[in-house]
C-alpha cells in the first residue's frame, strides 16, 4: 500500500483531487501557484490551465464543463478555452477570505467552505450552492474549513476545523444541519481534506502529519497510510472500479532543508486503499 508518485509537479499547495468519470481522469488544483491540473492515468497525459486567482477546488458540472472555487468566488470553467466566468461571490465582503474545499451532494448541490487566507481569524464558513442560490449552512465559523464530505446515505456531513485539529460529523435533514458531534480529535499534524469510501469510512489527510488515516463511521481509527512527504492534503478514489486512491500533497511551509529531504513534496501520489470509493456526482449549477 506504499504510496507512489505519479506526477512530481512540486505543487506549492496541491489540493482538491476529484475523479471525473467522463474524462477517465483525475482533476486537482494548486492553490498558491494558481492552476488547475488534469492527470489521465491510461495515457499518462498531464494537462495544466492557469487560474486567475487562488483556486481551492474544481468539480465537474452536468453541463459538461467544470465549476471552480477561486478566491474571488465560484466560477464556471471551460477547459476547451481556459475561460472562467463568475457565478456567485459568497464572500465578496471578506476580501481576506478565499474558498478552500468542496464536494457535490447526491442532489447535485455543491457544499463548499471558505477560510481566512492569513490562517488566523475565524472567518471560514460552509455554504450550500444550488440552482436557487448560495446559502450559509449555519455551522460555527473557524479559521480554516476543510471538506465537507458525505456519508454514503447522504445523512451525515463530515467537516474539519483544521487549526482546531477536529473532525466533526453533522446530521442532515432535508439538506439542513440539525445536529453536530465530534467525530475525531487529531493528534498528529492537522486534518486536511476528508473523503468517504463505499463502506462509509472516513479518510482524513494529515497536513504536517506524514500520512492519511481511515476511521470507521463511529470515529474509531482503523489504519494509517504513511507517505514520504509531510503535507498530505486530500485523497480521491478513481480508476474504472474506483479502487485506486490518489493523494495531493504540498511543499508549502517547508524549509529549504525540509524540501531537500522531501524531494517529492507537492507530488500527486497513488496507492491501493483496499476498498472502493463512491461514484462522483455532477454539479447541477
Amino acid at each position: 500500500m506504499a504510496p507512489q508518485s505519479v506526477w512530481a509537479l512540486g505543487a506549492t499547495l496541491g489540493e482538491g483531487p476529484v475523479w471525473v468519470e467522463r474524462d477517465a481522469a483525475l482533476w486537482f488544483v494548486d492553490i498558491k501557484a494558481p492552476a488547475i491540473h488534469r492527470f489521465t492515468p491510461t495515457t499518462g497525459e498531464q494537462r495544466t490551465w492557469a487560474a486567475p486567482a487562488q483556486v481551492g477546488w474544481v468539480l465537474p458540472s452536468a453541463r459538461g464543463d467544470m465549476i471552480a472555487g477561486l478566491q474571488t468566488g465560484v466560477h464556471r470553467f471551460d477547459p476547451a478555452t481556459g475561460a472562467f466566468s463568475l457565478l456567485v461571490a459568497p464572500e465578496a465582503h471578506l476580501p481576506g477570505n478565499r474558498l478552500n474545499d468542496a464536494t457535490v451532494a447526491g442532489d447535485g448541490a455543491i457544499w463548499l467552505g471558505s477560510m481566512d487566507d492569513g490562517e488566523a481569524v475565524e472567518t471560514g464558513r460552509f455554504y450550500r450552492l444550488d440552482g436557487a442560490g448560495c446559502t450559509e449552512c449555519g455551522l460555527p465559523p473557524v479559521s480554516i474549513t476543510n471538506g465537507p464530505a458525505f456519508s454514503p446515505d447522504g445523512a451525515t456531513l463530515y467537516h474539519n476545523d483544521t487549526l482546531g485539529r477536529k473532525v466533526w460529523a453533522s446530521t442532515l435533514e432535508d439538506g439542513r444541519v440539525v445536529a453536530t458531534r465530534l467525530f475525531a480529535d487529531i493528534d498528529e499534524g492537522y486534518p486536511d481534506g476528508p473523503c468517504v469510501d463505499a463502506e462509509g469510512c472516513v479518510w482524513v489527510s494529515l497536513f504536517a502529519g506524514w500520512g492519511v488515516r481511515r476511521y470507521d463511521p463511529s470515529g474509531a481509527l482503523m489504519q494509517t497510510i504513511r507517505f514520504p512527504v509531510a503535507n498530505i492534503t486530500k485523497i480521491a478514489f478513481g480508476g474504472p472500479d474506483l479502487r485506486t486512491a490518489y493523494a495531493t500533497t504540498a511543499a508549502k511551509g517547508l524549509s529549504a532543508q525540509e524540501r531537500a529531504q522531501q524531494p517529492l513534496a507537492g507530488a500527486l501520489f497513488t496507492f491501493d486503499p483496499g476498498v472502493a470509493g463512491m461514484p462522483g456526482v455532477l454539479a447541477q449549477v
